[in-house]
């Protein structure tokens, strides 16, 4: 019937509303970046320094903001994944009805926290405790921005992996006891398998909400453009140099053009982490 066609045709509409409007953002970026493959080069976005604005020489180098967001977000993964799966575990099968709902009410309030509230706690708390734990000259480094984006991604694993672990059937769990399984046993060897492909799912939201955070690591990352590996030092990730350099920048100029490839990286970076959640779940049977 021709309800049925037109009715077919709407949801296919608004289904491929997302990848239109995905397709239009990738174009824009690519129209506006691409002037600079053409001169000085892409070359030019390998070099190790990242000096926008000088009377000498300008340096688009794109290398210290990757490692600096490589930093961040592989630290605040280190801290995430462990405290929030133990977290999901606790609420889901061993906290009783009363504790899960009091603490249920609190994670979720967590979430709603805005970013900015969150990055005055880190400049205030964080950073002074950080500098006068391990006697550094400024607390403000990659490790301050780690420990503030965990804030930030805990909320969104737990919440998911609660739900992940909650829909493991009953029947597993009770064939499991019926065995002669511990609790502890059930959990880590029945439950936690069966419920792994969307905790991975939940891991995955947590690192594209933290690869993504912008004003938080603005404030507390100490804003430094150098290449390191320490997670004591200072950093810049791509996310704040877009924010902190984008509305002071010349329309148009080599400046510009670089944080727009800025701007396709992190765009490239996403895909990347949908693929591998793609592939994962794969594996694990959740999608054909």
């Amino acid at each position: 019937m021709w309800k049925d066609k037109a009715m077919r045709l709407l949801m296919l509409s608004a289904a491929s509303t997302s990848i239109f409007l995905v397709a239009l953002i990738f174009i824009f970026l690519v129209k506006e970046a691409a002037p600079f493959a053409l001169k000085p080069g892409l070359d030019a976005l390998f070099d190790r320094q990242w000096i926008p604005v000088s009377f000498v020489q300008e340096r688009y180098g794109i290398l210290p903001l990757v490692t600096g967001s490589a930093l961040v977000t592989g630290l605040s993964m280190l801290f995430t994944i462990p405290l929030s799966v133990l977290g999901a575990i606790y609420i889901a099968e061993i906290a009783s009805p009363v504790e899960r709902e009091i603490l249920k009410p609190f994670i979720e309030l967590l979430a709603s926290i805005p970013s900015v509230v969150l990055g005055f706690f880190g400049l205030v708390v964080l950073a002074p405790l950080i500098k006068s734990l391990f006697g550094l000259g400024t607390g403000l480094s990659a490790l301050t921005g780690a420990l503030l984006l965990t804030l930030m991604a805990i909320p969104t694993v737990i919440t998911l992996s609660e739900d992940a672990i909650m829909s493991v059937p009953r029947a597993y769990k009770d064939a499991s006891r019926a065995l002669g399984a511990s609790d502890l046993q059930t959990i880590f060897q029945v439950i936690i398998p069966a419920a792994l492909p969307g905790i991975i799912a939940a891991i995955m939201l947590g690192v594209g909400r933290v690869v993504g955070e912008t004003m938080a690591v603005l404030m507390v990352t100490g804003n430094s453009a150098l290449m390191t590996w320490s997670p004591l030092a200072p950093v810049r990730t791509m996310t704040a140099t877009i924010a902190a350099e984008m509305g002071e920048v010349s329309f148009g100029s080599l400046h510009y053009q670089a944080l727009f490839w800025i701007g396709l990286v992190l765009l490239a970076v996403t895909f990347l982490l949908n693929i591998i959640a793609q592939r994962v779940l794969v594996r694990y049977g959740m999608m054909k």
